[in-house]
This record gives structure tokens, C-alpha cells and sequence, in this order.
């Protein structure tokens, strides 16, 4: 073929900027009118969590300008306390969302497809939550930024930590534009890129409590197992439950395939729920033959100060009634699935509370019979602390509703 006859070729600048203009921002002014448009409770709905964030920022910077040794109720033997375990629930949601999402667009189940949009969205919205939450609880985050990027420690699990959940995040963000443009190649990459580092964020999430020598209730191997388990659960709550809060938001009713999606959601999360349990009863056992220390921390869940965290919350609201709710509904009745998953998520959010306070409350010298480290550590949060933890759920609301809004649904995968 001569010179003159070779077809032209059109650089990829120039045909990602015409896609831009022909998908992205006639969907962007599409989603400006539609905001406009919405019912009068969404705007109640709004507008209370827009004003939840806003008495949460109030607290926070008062947290900052008084000191956080002050405002907030952790101390040398308790530093880590419900804002951590705040930041874990959002970002163990965002990865479960985001492996949820990844079977049906990366793996090609395609009765995951319908669910794909909103769960990448959220996946982004509930981990921009996590980092607002843990935000509040680093005395210089701007200065550990910095540093994260000009003095990188690669030894050091909160390094790796940091720098994958920031590439994860960019990842799913990245993904999402390319689902609004019907981009598929390229959203396929993006979220295989978010699947692989989120995976290895949140194992190593894990590990940074499971390679803690000093603390017994923590160390071990199976916390980054434990830990992927765990989100996959939360992911398939957290589809679920959005699922059908945004049907109601935009008053429609849900199509044929959106019900063959959640039915399959339901399937992997009672299966996960039955994984998570099994975890839990062999941590029992095994905690109630391991060393003193340990033991103790069994012992407060079974029988003591923590026995209705355990019981009541994690147990039976996390995962006994929402799996016996999923197995008599066999996965068909939407409503009951529904009630299982907030029931869940209600129940998840003490498990990571209880997870991160219990691996603390045990002294460090409890095994050498020093008298004043015989009992446990108490920890209670502060107002502040609870006011920044309700915060990240009105990001976490806010986001979601305008997501509902501005992008009509998360249809455009169906």
C-alpha cells in the first residue's frame, strides 16, 4: 500500500478528548438537571446530611484546636480507638464493594453487571469517608503525606498502607469515568488495577494487626485472610442495602435484571457470612487454650464487659439472623435481604470497634502479675470522637444521594 493510500491515524489525545465531549459532558449538564429535579424528601435527606458534615467539621476542628490528648478519650495503653475502627468499616466496605463489582466487570459474571456502576461509585465515595475519618485522628496528616511520598519507609505496613489504598482509590475513580463514557476496554483495566491493589491493601490492612507481636488477641496469619473475607461480606451488605434505598430515592421499580443481581449478591454474602463465622468460632477456641493474655480478651467478649458487643451485635445482628433471614427467603424475597443487610451492617460496624479496642485492653504486663496491669484498659469515645464518626456517615449518605441523582440510577451498565 502506498503513502497516499495509508488510512489516517487519529492520535488517542485527540479521540479520548472527542469521547469526552460526545459522552462525558453531556452526561455531567444531564446530571446538573436531574439534581434539580429531585423529590422534596431528597432534599430533606440532603440537606440533613449535608448539615451532619458540616456540625461534624465544627467538632473535628475543635478537636484539633484543643488538642487531640484532650478532645479525644484514647491514651498511651488505648491509642487506637473508635476513630480507627471508624476508618476500617468504611474502607473493609469500600474493597467489598469493589470486589463485588469486579466478578461481574473483570471476571464476566454478568449477573454482577447491573450493580457494577453504583457499587464503583461507592466503593470510592465510602474510602473518601475512611480518609476524612482517619484525617481527624493524625495529628499532622498533611506532613505524613508529604513524607509518604519524599522519605518512603518500605518497610513499614502503614507506608504500604497509604500508598496502595491512594492508588486503589485512584484506580476505582478512574474506573467509574470510564463506565460513564461506556468505555468498557478501558473501565475493565482500570478496575482490575483497583481489584488487584485493594486486595493487596486490605490484606496488608491486616497484616499491620496480625504482625503485632506484642499484641496476642491480634497476631497471627489469618488477619489478612480474615480481613478479605470480611469485606467481601460487607461489600455484598453494602450493594444490597444501597440497592434498594436508591430505587426508593428515585421512585422507580426495579428491573428484571437488577433482581437477578441482587439475588446473586445475596448468594455470595450468605456464603461469606458462613466463611466469617466459621473464623470467629475457631478464635474462640483457639483464643481459649492460647496464652493468658489472649484468654482474657475471649473471656471479656464471652462473658464480660464486651459479651453484648459480641452477642448482640456482632453475632446475631451481624450474622446469625441476616444468614437465616438469606437462607428461608432463598435469596427471592427482596425485602428480607434488605433487612438482612442493614441488620449487617449495623452488626459489622461494632466488629471492627470490637476488633480494634479488644487487641488493646489487655495490658502489656497482664502475664507477669504486676498488680496495677491485672484488670482491663477501659476506653469509652469522647463527644468529639463520636461527632467526626457520624460525620463519615453523612459523607458517606451525601455521596450516595448524589450519586442517585446526578447519574439517574447507575444505569448505563444495564
Amino acid at each position: 500500500m502506498t503513502d497516499d493510500k495509508r488510512p489516517a491515524r487519529v492520535p488517542l489525545t485527540s479521540g479520548l478528548v472527542d469521547s469526552l465531549k460526545e459522552g462525558f459532558f453531556p452526561e455531567i449538564q444531564a446530571a446538573v438537571s436531574g439534581l434539580l429535579s429531585g423529590t422534596r424528601s431528597f432534599y430533606v435527606f440532603f440537606v440533613l446530611s449535608l448539615l451532619t458534615i458540616v456540625a461534624a467539621s465544627i467538632g473535628g476542628l475543635d478537636a484539633v484546636r484543643i488538642g487531640y490528648h484532650h478532645a479525644y478519650n484514647v491514651t498511651r495503653e488505648i491509642p487506637w480507638g473508635i476513630l480507627i475502627s471508624t476508618y476500617i468499616f468504611f474502607v473493609v466496605t469500600s474493597t467489598g464493594l469493589c470486589i463485588v463489582s469486579a466478578i461481574g466487570h473483570v471476571f464476566g459474571m454478568k449477573d454482577f453487571m447491573p450493580i457494577v456502576n453504583r457499587a464503583v461509585f461507592l466503593s470510592v465515595v465510602t474510602i473518601f469517608a475512611g480518609f476524612t475519618v482517619i484525617f481527624f485522628d493524625i495529628e499532622n496528616p498533611f506532613t505524613m503525606a508529604i513524607y509518604n511520598v519524599l522519605s518512603p519507609n518500605v518497610a513499614s505496613n502503614l507506608w504500604w498502607m497509604g500508598t496502595l489504598y491512594g492508588a486503589y482509590m485512584a484506580f476505582m475513580a478512574i474506573e467509574f469515568v470510564f463506565l460513564l463514557l461506556e468505555n468498557h476496554k478501558f473501565a475493565t483495566y482500570a478496575g482490575l488495577a483497583g481489584f488487584l491493589t485493594g486486595v493487596a491493601a486490605h490484606s496488608n490492612l491486616g497484616a499491620i494487626f496480625g504482625m503485632l507481636h506484642g499484641r496476642e488477641f491480634w497476631y497471627g496469619p489469618y488477619m489478612p485472610i480474615y480481613f478479605i473475607a470480611s469485606a467481601a461480606m460487607s461489600g455484598g451488605a453494602a450493594v444490597i442495602f444501597f440497592t434498594m434505598i436508591g430505587y426508593k430515592v428515585n421512585d422507580e421499580l426495579m428491573e428484571a435484571p437488577m433482581k437477578r443481581a441482587l439475588e446473586a449478591v445475596s448468594k455470595l454474602t450468605a456464603f461469606m457470612i458462613s466463611v466469617i463465622l466459621f473464623f470467629t468460632t475457631w478464635k474462640i477456641i483457639t483464643g481459649l487454650v492460647g496464652a493468658p493474655g489472649k484468654k482474657a480478651v475471649i473471656m471479656a467478649t464471652l462473658n464480660g464487659p464486651y459479651a453484648i458487643n459480641f452477642w448482640v451485635f456482632e453475632v446475631l445482628l451481624g450474622m446469625a439472623i441476616p444468614l437465616a433471614l438469606l437462607l428461608s427467603s432463598r435469596f427471592k424475597n427482596l425485602k428480607m435481604s434488605f433487612l438482612a443487610s442493614v441488620l449487617m451492617i449495623i452488626g459489622i460496624f461494632f466488629m471492627r470497634y470490637d476488633l480494634v479496642v479488644l487487641g488493646q485492653v489487655v495490658p502489656a504486663f497482664h502475664e507477669l502479675g504486676v498488680n496495677e496491669f491485672q484488670g482491663l484498659h477501659p476506653y469509652m469515645p469522647s463527644f468529639h470522637e463520636i461527632m467526626i464518626v457520624i460525620g463519615g456517615m453523612g459523607i458517606v449518605a451525601a455521596g450516595f444521594l448524589l450519586g442517585e441523582r446526578i447519574f439517574k440510577g447507575h444505569k448505563s451498565s444495564h
